[in-house]
């Protein structure tokens, strides 16, 4: 895996993801990094997008202190990490949080409030485990009555996998499906309410839950342009794909220029490295009301 990213040799390493890498401080912290990197159709891109592990950062943490619900988030103070010098933390500023373990559970909670994406697909196809109670007649991109929560499997490499739901009960046991349910759509609600007031629309998300001593911890990003589908409320119309501040721009870009989804992907033109940089950076300033130079000022 191409890392985009200068290593922090200091601490143990304990895994990377198409976006993260996460290090042991000691048996209770982590180090979470959000790096530049951005993937597409799984696979990791060669060009980095400067300051997105900034804004995926700033966003979770905006949301963490907003939602107010039990995570993982313990600190962005670098100083009682062992073995940073003076160069690594400033390198770290912005994208890098001490947080605390978590026995993750090995399912994602996705909420979906608008038919679209591989909902969308599977539901024109004739349905399947995402829209298996959705009603015939919607169009593409519409707003459904009621969000609704569309588990996945974990998957280490490629595609989670969609569940039904009496996959996912069988998977966590009904008491704990009942209560992420329940939890990840009341966290959906609230914060498409927040977005919707600074004029973006919410159309899914998906939520990682752990846990630490017995309490149940929202874990890892939590609604940015990565594990989220945004929209500009202003452009949304039922039945037509509306502009995203996610790498759907990067998306759209790869299948223009005929990429076939297979490794290696092509480099990306500074244009569309520009372009994809400032749609993240719009969300956050968008969803926050901040200003993205004070954040990383």
């Amino acid at each position: 895996m191409t890392l985009l990213w200068r290593p922090v040799p200091e601490l143990p390493h304990v895994a990377s993801g198409k976006v993260r890498e996460i290090y042991e401080i000691d048996d209770r912290y982590l180090l979470f990094v959000a790096t530049d990197r951005i993937s597409a159709y799984d696979v990791i891109l060669p060009d980095p997008i400067p300051d997105k592990g900034r804004v995926l950062t700033g966003l979770s943490l905006y949301f963490f202190e907003l939602l107010g619900v039990p995570n993982h988030f313990v600190t962005t103070d670098l100083s009682g990490v062992p073995g940073l010098d003076d160069e690594e933390r400033e390198d770290l500023r912005g994208r890098a949080m001490v947080v605390r373990r978590a026995e993750v559970v090995p399912m994602e909670c996705v909420v979906r409030g608008y038919l679209y994406g591989s909902s969308w697909r599977e539901y024109q196809a004739g349905g399947g485990p995402t829209t298996e109670h959705l009603p015939p007649g919607l169009r593409k991109a519409e707003k459904l009555d009621e969000p609704i929560f569309t588990p996945a499997t974990k998957a280490t490499t490629g595609h989670d996998e969609n569940l039904t739901e009496a996959g996912a009960r069988s998977l966590v046991g009904d008491e704990l499906y009942e209560k992420l349910r329940d939890l990840s759509i009341d966290i959906y609600l609230r914060a498409a309410d927040h977005a919707a007031r600074r004029g973006v629309l919410l159309a899914d998300t998906k939520f990682e839950f752990g846990f630490c001593d017995g309490e149940l911890l929202l874990v890892d990003e939590v609604l940015t342009p990565d594990s989220s589908r945004y929209w500009p409320a202003e452009s949304w119309r039922p039945g037509e794909d509306p502009p995203s501040f996610d790498k759907q721009y990067v998306r759209d870009w790869l299948d223009s220029v005929g990429w076939d989804h297979s490794p290696p992907a092509p480099p990306l033109p500074p244009d569309v490295v520009e372009g994809t940089r400032r749609r993240y950076i719009e969300a956050y300033e968008r969803i926050t009301g901040r200003s993205f130079s004070e954040y990383t000022g």
